[in-house]
């Protein structure tokens, strides 16, 4: 057997060669010259947690660095049941219909006991998947907080790398800790719909707050009256809310997916933000927080990585989790002597 080469797997009597590796040459070339299979490839290495794959993946990331591209990062959120993904498929033909090139991160809810992906957005957006403009990128969440995958930044510099100059990231969903997005994005557009409630809504405030466009969607046929009462009602509840962004007072939209009444507008409103800060300086700032952000995330991740993969630490957590689960010992008393043994451990 060649070296490197994993054993094919037998099926009856056939034999089903393994599928080759490509190098990181081969791969960061069909990033830059936008070849999906190889960005596709790359991003599964990239979002991989496995160790055999880590050093390939560092290496993509090395080299499109040196060439970085750029796109405007839109990040989508809403209530359940907002339409999202109907929405983002709106917008997403909008934007390939004006000559953009549209990168798409859905990110799927995972199950909490397989660790699958529940949902399949990129089967809920037929029209947009068909576009030779459009790369749709669903991932599991893996349970990570922030409404998005651990590694989205990654894959953002992926998509920007591969020429794609408008990346909208739909998140998992809303939620008062989920809020992770804003750090990584440009424009925050937040979903609502039509008589909800305030049971429903008004649970999302700090996503609420956070919010530089607000769109309530599905404005058509018998619910449009409705959905300009609740536009209406917004309107007026942010009249007595902070802008998060000093000089922009987020506007409140109505517009149909399914129609596509109001997708325009909604795109010029983030052309005119996106100008705005751009003219602020804000812009810049921003993206320079945000990489401050993504360096010590990096940081904290892999330290944490490194500390319990230590032999030592791995061992004695087993023991630790043993006693906690028998009840001899409480979870802060165990934390506190994992922590200490970090002081024992070589630097």
């Amino acid at each position: 057997m060649l070296p490197g080469i994993a054993a094919a797997p037998r099926f009856g009597s056939a034999v089903v060669p393994a599928r080759r590796m490509p190098e990181a040459g081969e791969l960061v070339e069909g990033i830059f010259s936008g070849d999906r299979a190889l960005v596709s490839r790359a991003i599964t290495l990239v979002e991989s947690n496995a160790p055999a794959h880590r050093p390939l993946a560092r290496e993509i990331l090395r080299r499109i660095g040196e060439r970085p591209g750029f796109a405007h990062r839109i990040g989508i959120s809403g209530v359940p049941g907002a339409g999202k993904s109907t929405f983002i498929e709106a917008l997403g033909n909008h934007l390939c219909d004006a000559g953009h090139r549209v990168a798409v991160l859905a990110v799927d809810p995972s199950s909490s006991l397989s660790r699958g992906s529940i949902l399949g957005d990129k089967t809920r957006m037929e029209t947009l998947s068909r576009r030779a403009e459009c790369f749709i990128r669903p991932s599991p969440s893996g349970g990570a907080l922030g409404g998005v995958t651990r590694k989205t930044r990654e894959t953002i510099a992926v998509c920007e790398a591969a020429g794609f100059d408008v990346v909208l990231i739909e998140t998992v969903g809303v939620g008062q800790n989920e809020i992770a997005v804003r750090a990584m994005v440009d424009c925050f557009l937040l979903l609502l719909i039509a008589g909800a409630g305030d049971e429903l809504q008004g649970m999302k405030k700090g996503i609420f707050e956070i919010a530089d466009i607000l769109l309530v969607n599905k404005a058509d046929g018998e619910n449009k009256t409705r959905a300009e009462a609740t536009r209406l009602e917004f309107e007026r509840v942010l009249h007595y809310l902070s802008p998060v962004t000093e000089g922009w007072k987020p506007p409140v939209l109505a517009a149909s997916s399914i129609t596509r009444a109001g997708i325009a507008e909604v795109w010029r409103t983030v052309e005119k933000y996106l100008a705005h800060v751009e003219t602020t300086g804000a812009f810049e700032i921003r993206r320079r927080e945000q990489s401050l952000a993504w360096w010590q995330a990096l940081v904290e991740q892999e330290l944490r990585l490194r500390f319990l993969s230590h032999p030592r630490v791995a061992e004695l957590s087993d023991r630790l989790e043993r006693d906690i689960l028998a009840g001899r010992l409480a979870p802060s008393l165990a934390a506190e002597e994992l922590l200490n043994s970090a002081a024992q451990l070589p630097l």
